[in-house]
Protein backbone atom coordinates (compact mmCIF):
# COMPACT_ATOMS: atom_id res chain seq x y z
CA UNK A 1 0.00 0.00 0.00
CA UNK A 2 2.62 2.46 0.99
CA UNK A 3 4.42 1.66 -2.60
CA UNK A 4 1.35 2.66 -4.48
CA UNK A 5 0.96 5.93 -2.97
CA UNK A 6 4.51 6.68 -2.97
CA UNK A 7 4.39 5.71 -6.96
CA UNK A 8 1.16 7.62 -6.80
CA UNK A 9 2.80 10.71 -5.37
CA UNK A 10 5.70 10.88 -7.93
CA UNK A 11 3.03 9.83 -11.01
CA UNK A 12 1.52 13.45 -9.31
CA UNK A 13 4.95 15.30 -9.20
CA UNK A 14 5.80 14.32 -12.58
CA UNK A 15 2.21 15.25 -14.45
CA UNK A 16 2.49 18.62 -12.93
CA UNK A 17 5.72 19.24 -13.66
CA UNK A 18 4.83 18.56 -17.45
CA UNK A 19 1.93 20.86 -16.95
CA UNK A 20 3.74 23.75 -16.37
CA UNK A 21 5.96 23.07 -18.78
CA UNK A 22 3.31 22.75 -21.44
CA UNK A 23 1.92 26.13 -19.87
CA UNK A 24 4.98 28.06 -20.92
CA UNK A 25 4.86 26.74 -24.09
CA UNK A 26 2.02 28.04 -25.02
CA UNK A 27 2.43 31.58 -23.33
CA UNK A 28 5.29 31.80 -25.97
CA UNK A 29 3.41 30.48 -28.74
CA UNK A 30 0.97 32.82 -27.74
CA UNK A 31 3.36 35.74 -27.85
CA UNK A 32 4.22 34.79 -30.94
CA UNK A 33 0.93 34.54 -32.17
CA UNK A 34 0.25 38.35 -31.01
CA UNK A 35 3.54 39.67 -32.62
CA UNK A 36 2.68 37.93 -36.00
CA UNK A 37 -0.96 39.00 -36.31
CA UNK A 38 0.51 42.87 -35.71
CA UNK A 39 2.98 42.03 -38.41
CA UNK A 40 0.03 40.67 -40.35
CA UNK A 41 -1.84 43.77 -39.73
CA UNK A 42 1.47 46.00 -40.65
CA UNK A 43 1.55 44.48 -43.71
CA UNK A 44 -2.39 44.61 -44.58
CA UNK A 45 -2.23 48.29 -44.20
CA UNK A 46 0.80 48.95 -45.96
CA UNK A 47 -0.97 46.97 -48.76
CA UNK A 48 -3.85 48.89 -48.55
CA UNK A 49 -1.76 52.10 -49.19
CA UNK A 50 0.07 50.58 -51.99
CA UNK A 51 -2.63 49.36 -54.16
CA UNK A 52 -6.02 51.28 -55.35
CA UNK A 53 -8.98 50.20 -53.53
CA UNK A 54 -10.95 47.55 -55.02
CA UNK A 55 -14.21 48.83 -53.77
CA UNK A 56 -13.91 52.43 -55.21
CA UNK A 57 -14.48 53.20 -59.53
CA UNK A 58 -11.38 54.44 -60.53
CA UNK A 59 -12.65 57.66 -61.18
CA UNK A 60 -12.75 57.96 -57.90
CA UNK A 61 -9.51 57.16 -56.65
CA UNK A 62 -7.08 59.97 -55.93
CA UNK A 63 -4.48 60.87 -58.68
CA UNK A 64 -0.92 60.46 -57.95
CA UNK A 65 1.21 62.56 -56.09
CA UNK A 66 2.88 63.49 -59.92
CA UNK A 67 -0.68 65.13 -61.37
Amino acid sequence: METRLTDMETLLMHQENTIQQLNEVVREQQKMIDGLRAEVQLIKEHLQALSPSVNRLPSEEEPPPHY
